[in-house]
């Protein structure tokens, strides 16, 4: 069972939803951070290192598909799970990436309800 020491980083520009789900996933027993650009985000990943990020792709400073190959290139990196949320629909560029850098989800944000993602944050925890 997953316990309050799982951190899991917020990276959304989005501030509704970058509530929306800091609010759900502190209700299930994380810990959560946030960032709303992919500067900040990327600076919180490399210092905090948490178990698990929740990326959205179009990010001002840094996409988050940058923030995901620069993550991806340390240590601790290779390993993190990483959740990429967007409402891009992916194309040849985003699937390479996604391909190459190996997130463990691509969530269409339209196609998902904050449950449906809270269980597949259980799920690549726990794998």
């Amino acid at each position: 069972m997953l316990s309050e020491k799982n951190t899991i980083l917020i990276v959304e520009d989005e501030q509704p939803i970058l509530n929306a789900l800091a609010l759900k996933l502190t209700h299930e027993g994380f810990s959560v951070l946030t960032a709303t650009d992919g500067e900040e985000g990327l600076a919180i990943a490399l210092k905090k290192r948490p178990d698990l990020l929740l990326l959205d792709i179009l990010l001002p400073k840094i996409d988050g598909l940058d923030v995901m190959r620069r993550i991806r290139e340390t240590t601790w990196g290779k390993s993190v799970p990483i959740i990429l949320l967007t409402n891009l629909s992916p194309d040849d560029k985003i699937t390479k990436q996604i391909v190459e850098d190996q997130p463990a989800y691509y969530l269409v944000k339209a196609d998902w309800k904050l449950e449906d993602i809270v269980h597949k944050i259980h799920e690549a925890l726990t794998e």
